[in-house]
């Protein structure tokens, strides 16, 4: 293959290529549609004309079968007349008027056989456009939804490289630390500013709270048998213990100097 030759295949490939890269499946079915369309109204031109033929060809061999009537009964006029050569003379007109009807009943009677596949070929073209009409939403349709798959297979095989995970990975990241920016900033919102002394009662009526449970829960295993017969003493101490802690805590916020001292 000489160099001219290499060089015109690789031209119409990537022409080739272009043209099917532009063609939209959905426009090329709504074109073809459309050309078929027009095929169709041609088509029924051809038809109406053929049918149109059909009937003049009818009509001019009934014609001339009514004109050999004629001259027949022509004839049978001259003939009660005794006028035998006027009689001949409308015998040969009979016989020539019958001759042609004949000829155009034939003629007729081919173009009537054409012109009925004629119709049947419309039919068919009819059908098959509705067909096409049908074919046309399901292959839009699938055309749509492979498009819709290759748009996931590409965002899925972006989404893939590892480049993509380690932004994500950043960004959780950041978002952590952000996190555990507010909450060290909330603890020492709580712990440096607001009233002092009632943030060391809240404390205190916590931990009221707590002998509260161990004294109900010191209760039920006495109840259930699971401690010995001095369990009473033991929750005495521990309600006493909480008492000596309430006392202490009120002796520190009323005598802060002298708890310095000591």
């Amino acid at each position: 293959m000489g160099i001219f030759d290499r060089f015109s295949a690789l031209l119409k490939s990537n022409i080739n290529d272009l043209i099917s890269r532009a063609e939209d499946p959905e426009k090329m079915l709504t074109q073809i549609l459309v050309d078929m369309r027009g095929q169709l109204v041609k088509a029924k031109q051809q038809v109406a004309s053929a049918i149109a033929d059909e009937k003049r060809l009818r009509d001019q061999t009934d014609a001339e079968y009514k004109q050999a009537q004629d001259w027949e009964r022509r004839a049978m006029l001259a003939v009660q007349e005794s006028r035998d050569d006027m009689a001949k003379q409308a015998l040969v007109r009979h016989g020539e008027h019958m001759s042609h009807g004949q000829q155009l009943e034939q003629t007729w009677e081919q173009h009537r056989l054409e012109t009925e596949k004629l119709k049947n070929s419309l039919r068919d073209l009819n059908d098959k456009i509705e067909e096409a009409k049908r074919k046309k939403n399901l292959l839009i349709a699938r055309q749509r939804r492979a498009q819709a798959q290759q748009r996931i297979a590409e965002t899925m095989s972006s989404l893939s490289e590892k480049s993509a995970f380690e932004a994500f990975a950043r960004m959780e990241e950041r978002i952590e630390t952000n996190e555990r920016q507010i909450r060290a900033h909330a603890e020492i919102e709580e712990e440096f500013t607001g009233d002092t002394l009632q943030r060391d009662f809240k404390q205190l009526e916590k931990g009221a709270v707590g002998v509260s449970v161990d004294n109900q829960l010191l209760a039920l295993k006495q109840k259930m048998g699971m401690l010995p017969a001095g369990g009473g003493t033991t929750t005495n101490k521990v309600l006493g213990t909480g008492q000596r802690n309430e006392e202490t805590v009120h002796a520190e916020i009323e005598n802060p100097a002298d708890e310095k001292k000591r």
